[in-house]
């Protein structure tokens, strides 16, 4: 899965994702800090990467429908600090397919993965 790690996580979450596979970019070495969500997830979109974030904002279906971008990852995690993330991250990459998540809004909180799907016609 191609990946764009949004700037709230820390950059040292990518060697993570990369160790398990992924091809991993970053919204800070995009020159992308401090930008707004739609342009975030367009530029995700244009490279085909699915965003992972702790912005909850990317959770909502209404303002970011599923199957209208690349997807999107929203961890909730209670620590936020590298060590803790690493830890949830890791135990997310062992128990979900993230290729599973394409052009769907998944939120991953304690273990659990809720993930919204794009409407079928």
């Amino acid at each position: 899965m191609r990946i764009k790690l949004d700037e709230n996580l820390d950059v040292g979450l990518a060697a993570t994702f990369a160790a398990a596979g992924h091809d991993v970019d970053t919204v800070i070495d995009e020159g992308l800090s401090g930008a707004n969500g739609p342009t975030v997830l367009s530029a995700a979109t244009t490279e085909d990467r699915l965003v992972v974030t702790l912005d909850r904002g990317f959770g909502d279906g209404r303002a970011y429908p599923p199957g209208t971008h690349s997807g999107v990852l929203d961890l909730r995690l209670d620590d936020q600090a590298l060590p803790a993330a690493q830890v949830a991250v890791d135990a997310l990459l062992r128990a979900v397919d993230l290729d599973t998540l394409a052009s769907c809004i998944a939120v991953y909180r304690n273990g659990e993965n809720r993930v919204r799907r794009p409407a079928r016609d």
